[in-house]
């Protein structure tokens, strides 16, 4: 198992540098320069091409990415060009903001996907049915119309929680649960759809083994043969799609930070790329394949700690 960790810790070191590699070439051939955006159009174009030199811009891109990759192992995650602060103080203060909403949101849908796929695995006729209709309007839902729903009804009209803003858990542990809650239904009511088809499936073909029907066949509990075997049978799909979910949800929550002014991640990237932010966007990039890669090597060491074909193989 040792071996094999260290394996997936050195593919997912190669990995980050190759995604680093391309987002630097990416920044670099964006039409934009350092200069352009810092000093902005007042600037003249001498102005701008003393400053990128300044900065080593025009330096081969091998040496400037090497430099980077140093300044990066140091902790430094570089300046923005637009107000000219330190970007990792600021990411470390967005990374939780975003790391929260997707693993709550991730673990809601999780919870909600898997009790409504074994019910519809289990059950089956009507009731089957009935869930498979009711997750195809659950992945159909635009997320942004169920959070303008939730808003108006649970913010709104009953003024229970709050519309919008973020309020950090050391300031208020009630008002950071509160500000979540609504964003984090709107993940789970259009996610939970995809991990209820895949543990529907995948608990249906367990159920379908052998081993289960001879566990029937000797009168174990239908809860133990439910809960215990063929939902552990099911597992390693079911925790790779919500494994993705994850990856999606924390790579892509763009529009469910801006429609609920949540200062993470996701609203940064907009910000930066909309302001040509260069650094800022090159550090995005990194620490959302940082995220990637963890949470591939975390499931894979899953798969195969459950799995005894790959634990033995």
């Amino acid at each position: 198992m040792l071996i094999f960790v260290l394996k997936r810790v050195a593919w997912a070191l190669l990995t980050l540098l190759i995604a680093s590699w391309i987002a630097f070439v990416l920044v670099h051939l964006s039409g934009s320069t350092p200069g352009g955006v810092a000093l902005g159009q007042s600037a003249t174009p001498e102005q701008v091409v003393a400053y990128n030199e300044s900065i080593g811009w025009y330096e081969p891109w091998i040496q400037q990415y090497v430099a980077w990759v140093g300044q990066v192992l140091q902790g430094n995650l570089g300046t923005s060009l637009i107000d000219g602060r330190p970007i990792g103080p600021d990411i470390a203060k967005r990374l939780p903001v975003t790391a929260a909403l997707a693993a709550g949101g991730t673990i809601l849908s999780a919870v909600l996907g898997i009790v409504l796929g074994v019910i519809a695995a289990v059950r089956r006729g009507a009731v089957d049915r009935f869930i498979t209709v009711l997750t195809g309007v659950m992945l159909s839902l635009p997320a942004f119309w169920v959070g303008i729903l939730l808003v108006y009804v649970f913010a709104v009209q009953l003024r229970l929680l709050p519309a919008t803003g973020f309020v950090p858990f050391e300031v208020s542990p009630e008002k950071w649960f509160k500000s979540l809650v609504l964003p984090v239904l709107t993940i789970a009511i259009t996610s939970a759809g995809f991990i209820a088809r895949q543990t529907r499936a995948s608990m249906a073909e367990a159920l379908a083994q052998e081993h289960i029907r001879t566990l029937r066949a000797v009168g174990t509990p239908s809860g133990r043969i439910i809960y215990v075997h063929a939902l552990r049978s099911a597992s390693l799909p079911i925790l790779a799609t919500i494994a993705v979910q994850f990856i999606v949800l924390f790579g892509g929550s763009v529009m469910i930070e801006l429609l609920f002014a949540l200062p993470g991640i996701g609203q940064a990237m907009q910000s930066a790329v909309g302001s040509a932010d260069l650094p800022f966007v090159q550090a995005l990039v990194l620490v959302a394949t940082l995220v990637v890669v963890i949470v591939n090597v975390v499931l894979e060491t899953l798969n195969r700690t459950l799995d005894p074909k790959l634990r033995t193989s």
